[in-house]
Formats: structure tokens, sequence, C-alpha cells
């Protein structure tokens, strides 16, 4: 396996002055291209390993099995995820006849284009080792649909998964008989998801939006706490084709008197954000203002960060060591440090911090499957589930500073409805050759258009074509062997959460 290796260091002497400086470029150039690097430390963080496997396998019990298999063909018998009414009336009505219980929790709520799975998972670590129990509602699933629903931090057992919902199905099917449309696949899981979490019961609900967010079947909710991860062009048929009619949709989340953790956006999107957040007297604060990555240096397994919070100049998080590749991933745990100090009341009004040591274990506990996910080794195969050209561009730049590979081969299988060459581009500068597949879904992209994309980005000598994805991986694995045994060639899958879950299977991460 290729180890990490250090990037190039600059440490700057006083923090608080680093951290002007990051404040300063920031108003200087747009925030979406801002990449904040300023400085390293040297001691790593003394926090225990991260937590295993959060992807479950199948039920070993056969009934179990059987049983989940029922469920899970009845909610692929409702509209899929890609198939949308823009209304929030169904599931406020199905909310109504269970009892509003997504009201008998807080929540903090979660929107944006590319890191809202990493960030919930961070939030709920955060808010774990502050001894509450949470509820994390994310989507989609890399191999297992109990994901979806964690509880304490885990996903939900199959067992309970049935019960949530044998318990509801009564409830959806008279909503279904009073609707001019049947409950969706997405609508049905969310009563799931807010029904366990009130019957759990949890102390919070850490809730992220499947599409958009004004008509999101989540946004039943009334979160105190709003994050927006950065928002870049995806969906576009839905939610709009520019950054800003974007936002406008995710904006939706922002409730009246809420606080919103903004991520680092495109300009005109910040503005429709503050825009929002004035209408609803909604506190705002900002990456690379209010909050941000004051330094970080790569690590082994992983990258140390000092993180400034809420709560003023003297708030400074050090030594907090995150177990995540990637720029990207060192700025969701900003955003989600910020959103817990949020969601305890820690802000310019009221100055403070959270315990540091509770911090740095919380953090050091996290894990993102199929984000930079490291499956195997010799030659090293890593998993991410990129499937838009601005997380493929930060999955680039992460996977490039974090592995010193002398050749790098792709195997990219994408659904039918993204900017596919946009993503191919983002790649192509990192791929040596790149192997093109399908993934098993209806949504996949026909792997001889993919390879048409492909050759028109990348040459058709650099691309190679099979249709199966166990074919592809082997492919893939045997021109990365091509080279000396020490020559530290790797392999990256990704294109779509579907294709980085099968190949996990594959490569038997279960």
């Amino acid at each position: 396996m290729s180890e990490p290796r250090p990037s190039d260091r600059h440490d700057p002497s006083d923090s608080d002055d680093a951290f002007a400086e990051i404040v300063d470029e920031e108003t200087q150039r747009d925030p979406d291209l801002a990449v904040i690097e300023a400085g390293s430390r040297t001691l790593r963080t003394r926090s225990g390993p991260p937590q295993g496997d959060e992807v479950p396998a199948r039920p070993a019990d056969p009934e179990v099995d059987k049983a989940l298999r029922a469920v899970e063909q009845e909610l692929a018998g409702r509209w899929g995820e890609t198939k949308l009414e823009p209304s929030v009336a169904r599931i406020a009505a199905l909310m109504d006849v269970l009892g509003d219980p997504q009201r008998a929790y807080p929540s903090i709520h979660i929107t944006g284009t590319n890191g809202k799975t990493s960030t919930a998972r961070m939030i709920e670590a955060l808010l774990g080792a502050f001894d509450l129990r949470t509820g994390r509602y994310t989507s989609p699933h890399v191999q297992s649909i109990t994901e979806r629903i964690s509880l304490d931090g885990s996903p939900i057992a199959p067992e309970r998964f049935i019960e949530a919902y044998e318990d509801i199905k009564p409830y959806v099917e008279m909503v279904d008989a009073q609707q001019p449309y049947r409950l969706s696949f997405f609508e049905v899981l969310t009563g799931m998801a807010y029904a366990a979490f009130a019957d759990a019961p949890v102390d919070v609900a850490v809730v992220e939006v499947g599409m958009g967010g004004s008509w999101d079947a989540t946004n039943v909710i009334d979160a105190s706490v709003a994050v927006v991860t950065p928002i870049s062009l995806d969906h576009t048929d839905r939610l709009g084709t520019t950054p800003a009619e974007i936002a406008g949709e995710k904006a939706g989340i922002i409730k009246q008197g809420a606080t919103v953790v903004l991520a680092q956006q495109p300009v005109d999107a910040a503005q429709v954000m503050l825009k929002k957040a004035v209408e609803v007297d909604a506190t705002v604060a900002r990456e690379g203002m209010e909050f941000g990555v004051v330094s970080r240096e790569i690590a082994v397994g992983g990258q140390l960060l000092t993180l400034r919070g809420l709560g003023g100049a003297a708030t400074e998080y050090t030594e907090v060591f995150l177990p995540l590749y990637g720029a990207h991933q060192a700025h969701n745990a900003a955003v989600a440090l910020a959103a817990v100090e949020a969601f305890f009341g820690i802000g310019a009004e009221q100055p403070g911090s959270l315990d540091v040591d509770t911090v740095r274990r919380a953090f050091a506990s996290v894990i993102s499957p199929g984000r930079l996910e490291v499956v195997r080794s010799s030659p090293t195969v890593v998993l991410d589930a990129a499937h838009n050209p601005a997380g493929a561009l930060a999955t680039a730049d992460g996977i490039s500073e974090a592995f010193g590979f002398s050749r790098l081969i792709g195997v990219v299988g994408t659904s039918s409805d993204k900017d596919v060459k946009g993503l191919l581009e983002a790649f192509e500068p990192i791929f040596a050759e790149v192997v093109v597949t399908e993934n098993s879904t209806p949504r996949a992209m026909d792997v001889d258009e993919l390879a048409a994309l492909a050759v028109e980005v990348f040459g058709e000598d650099r691309v190679q074509v099979e249709p199966r994805l166990d074919d592809a991986l082997e492919a893939a694995i045997t021109l990365a062997e091509e080279e000396d045994e020490y020559a530290g060639a790797g392999v990256l899958v990704t294109g779509s959460v579907i294709t980085v879950g099968e190949a996990r299977l594959l490569l038997g991460r279960r």
C-alpha cells in the first residue's frame, strides 16, 4: 500500500494572525475556490482508533433476512428516489396521523450538494461523545438499506428496521388512499426514521435531506440548526441550473430563528442563503469568517487539524486527528464542529468552547464508508462515491495529496442522469487509464455510452471497457500490477454510491 505522504508545511508563529490572514484571503477571492491550508502541527492527538465498519451485511438469520427482503421489495414498488412530485403534503399527512413524531426531539438539518453524509457522521460522533443519544438519517446507502437510519451511532438492526416499517404501514396505506399519489420510497423511509427516533427516544436527530430542501420529505422538522455544505451543480433538472437557483431550493430548510452554518459557497449561492436568513431572522455562521480550518497537515491514516470554533478568537481546537483524507473532509469537520457548538448555544453572544479532549475523541472515531476508503492493499484499492464534477475534483485533490501513487487506474460506473463528462474531466489529470463499467441499477449509464464519453476525454488508448463490475475491478487491478511490485500503483473506484457499494461487496468488505 502506498502510504499517505506529508504535504508541504508552513508553520505560522501565531495562530490568531494565521486565522486573520485566512479571513482576509477569503474576502478577496471566490469562496468556492478557497482551500484553507494555513500552518501545521507536529504532534498527533492521543485519541482512540476509529470505530469499526458501519456497513452491515445481510442478516445471518434466514427468517430475518427473508422478512427484510420482503420490506425492501414493498418499498421498491413505490416511486423511486429519482421520481418526485415537489410537495411535502404527503409526508406532512403521514406525520399528522402518526402524531408528529418529528417534534418529539430537536434536530440538526443538513443540505448542500456534496459532503452531507460525512458531515452528518461527524455531527453524530460529536453529539454522542457529549453523552447525547442520537438518531441519524442519511441517504443513499452504500450496501444495506438499514444504514439510512442510525441510532446511537450505528445502523438500526434489521429486526428494528422491519418493526419500524410494520408499525407505520397501516398509516402509510391510510395516507396513500387519501392522496393523489402514493407515498414514495423516500417518504416512507423518512416516516420510518422519524417514528423510530421518537420511539427510541433520541435526544437529537441529525437529518440529511434527500434532494433540495424546500419540498424534500425531510423538511417537516423545525431544526434549530440548519447546515449547508458546499453547493454546486447537481440534479439541475429538478433544482435549477445555477448555484443561486439551487441555493434557493436548499434554503428552504432554514427556519424562523434558527442558526445557519454555511460552508464555503459560490458567491451567488451565499447571497441567496444570507437573504433567506435575514427573512426568517436566523443567525448565520460562515466558514472562513466566524469559524474555519486554521491549519491541517497530513498524518498517517488521515490528517491533523486545528479548528476555529464559534466562541470567538480564543476558541481553537488543536491537535484534532481526523481519520479521513482530503481538504474537503477538513472543511466538513469545521462545519460539523460549528453545527454542534450552535446546537449547544455557543456563539458570538455566548463565548465559550466545547471540551477539547471530547472533541478530539469524537473526531478520531469518525468513519465514512465509501469516501476515499482504502479496502485493499497490494495494489491499493480506494473507493469514493463522487458522482458529480465538484465531488470528483475534491476526490482527485484528496487522493493526490494523501497517497503517493506513481500510477492510478480508475474504475468508473456512473448514473445516466449526472454530468458524466464533467466528472470524467475532473479525473482525467490523475488517471493513467480508466476502466468504464456499469453497476446493477436501472439508473446506470450504459457502458457503451460511458465509453464514448471517456474516449472523448481520455483518448482511445487510455480507455478499457468492461460491462461487468467484477471484470472491471479485475482488469484495473491487473493494470496496476503491470508495474514493478514496488512502483506504488493504485486503483480508484468511483462515479456512484451504488458502484462503490457493489465494489465493496465484491472486494470482501461486509
